[in-house]
């Protein structure tokens, strides 16, 4: 049970945990002083400005380069990672959210109608390049400091 526990004291997870959450906050704060929006489940929702995902998988490969060096294995697999992850916000994801989009449309067109939230795809799932770009400063930003000042 110790050895478990012992996962709350790894440097470059809680540099990754700490980098998602102030994203997701700061995603918060700007829907809500830019938006006006004030719903608590955007808080854990994706897309938005910054990208927690590009943030949390920059500050996990960040945090491993500056403990254990940009040439190791484990940075090399965290980079990969990285750039999987911020791939796949940027261009897959994003496109399943423009469809999403043409869809709900069609289906308002279609049905005379507008659909309830509960029947409409979920929109809000990619990010713009810059959302990317912003998440993945941010999280290096963030570990560089966790772990530059511990």
């Amino acid at each position: 049970m110790a050895s478990i526990l012992r996962i709350f004291q790894n440097e470059a997870l809680i540099a990754a945990g700490l980098a998602w959450l102030s994203a997701e906050l700061i995603k918060f704060i700007i829907r809500f002083f830019y938006v006006g929006e004030r719903t608590w489940a955007r808080l854990w929702s994706s897309g938005g400005m910054p990208s927690a995902h590009s943030a949390t998988v920059c500050g996990l490969a960040t945090a491993i380069g500056l403990r254990h060096g940009f040439d190791g294995y484990a940075f090399a697999l965290a980079m990969v990672l990285a750039m999987v992850v911020m791939y796949d916000a940027c261009g897959v994801r994003r496109a399943a959210g423009e469809q999403a989009k043409i869809l709900n449309e069609l289906g308002d067109m279609l049905m005379s109608k507008n659909l309830t939230p509960e029947e409409k795809l979920h929109e809000f799932i990619g990010h713009t390049p810059i959302q990317v770009i912003a998440g993945a400063i941010w999280g290096i930003t963030v570990a560089a400091l966790f772990v530059l000042l511990r």
